[in-house]
């Protein structure tokens, strides 16, 4: 307010210093839309009126005479005032009624990705739910049925040695061994769809045996490395650091084509680090709409869990899959290397 009065004091000397001759009544218009802009309508009608009078006492003084020209300006020049105070109030109104719309909008935005963030994560807990049950009916319910069926099996090849019929019996017990290598199998996939006891050194006995899985399954050579100074106690951090390495790990056979993979799960101060390497095509020779979502899953479990994922790959040369946790760790006894 001291400011817009000092404005108008000074617009009113140089409007003395230079006589009536010269009008400087526009530059009023500065001091009275300041005041409008910041203290609203009725101190800029003040601010007007004030304008006003000092222009006219300037003139007076500067030795104009005739009080109906006087006055006629005075009209003329509030009229001026008033219509520019009328816009001016337009455009306040509609710069608010523009910065209510954007904070309304920003604010529906907010809501809108906090839903997004809430559903995502239920959909997480609920693909992990289900992998779980699956991996829990896989071990409870198959591995039992085809167990019961290895010793129907086993049962029906000593039948048929004891009554002499030798060739049955291989046959036979070529079918136990079938039969056997499903449960088997049936138990690798349980174990990947609902590992269990993730935290500390259960999850690098499970890195280890994804190595090992990918090596038998996938017929691609794959190794897992650990320096030692790198662990977990949180069950949540770790089964998603799982399926991430599950998911890079995937990517890299099927999309990448790689013949080498290398996971590696290793300290440096206060994170962790996960990285999964490959010598594959790489993802930008090769798109694909998995592969896309793949990665999209990985960075949401990564997001999870406060990690950043970094998947840098180049053609021809394979691709590496980096997930830095900032969590403190704490180092283990000895140096680990499979």
């Amino acid at each position: 307010m001291v400011l817009t009065f000092g404005i108008v004091a000074a617009v009113g000397l140089i409007d003395f210093a230079t006589g009536y001759e010269l009008s400087f009544s526009v530059f009023y218009l500065v001091a009275i839309a300041a005041s409008f802009w910041l203290a609203g309508r009725r101190l800029a009608i003040l601010v007007a009126v004030l304008s006003i009078g000092i222009w006219i006492l300037g003139d007076w003084t500067a030795g104009m005479r005739g009080s109906f020209i006087l006055a006629w300006n005075a009209v003329i020049t509030m009229t001026f005032y008033m219509i520019v105070l009328a816009l001016l109030g337009w455009l306040k109104t509609s710069h608010e009624t523009l910065e209510m719309r954007i904070k309304e909008r920003t604010a529906a935005l907010r809501d809108e990705m906090a839903q997004r963030v809430r559903l995502e994560k239920e959909i997480i807990r609920i693909s992990e739910s289900e992998r779980q049950r699956i991996g829990y009916d896989l071990h409870d319910n198959l591995c039992q049925h085809l167990t019961g069926t290895a010793i129907a099996a086993l049962n029906i090849q000593q039948d048929l040695a004891e009554a002499g019929h030798e060739p049955a019996a291989v046959d036979a017990r070529r079918l136990v061994d079938l039969v056997e290598e499903g449960i088997s199998l049936a138990r690798e996939i349980a174990r990947g769809l609902a590992p269990v006891h993730l935290e500390s050194d259960g999850l690098l006995d499970f890195f280890e045996e994804l190595a090992m899985t990918t090596r038998k399954r996938l017929k691609t050579e794959c190794r897992f490395e650990y320096d030692g100074a790198a662990r977990t106690d949180d069950a949540t951090m770790a089964i998603h650091l799982y399926r991430i390495a599950q998911e890079a790990v995937s990517n890299a056979v099927r999309h990448g084509k790689a013949k080498h993979v290398i996971i590696r799960f290793s300290g440096t101060g206060d994170q962790v680090v996960l990285t999964v390497r490959d010598d594959g095509c790489g993802l930008a020779v090769a798109p694909h709409e998995g592969t896309g979502m793949g990665l999209l899953i990985m960075k949401h479990r990564a997001s999870m869990i406060g990690a950043s994922l970094a998947v840098t790959s180049v053609p021809e040369h394979g691709t590496l899959v980096t997930c830095t946790v900032n969590k403190p760790c704490l180092p283990t006894h000895s140096p680990h290397d499979t």
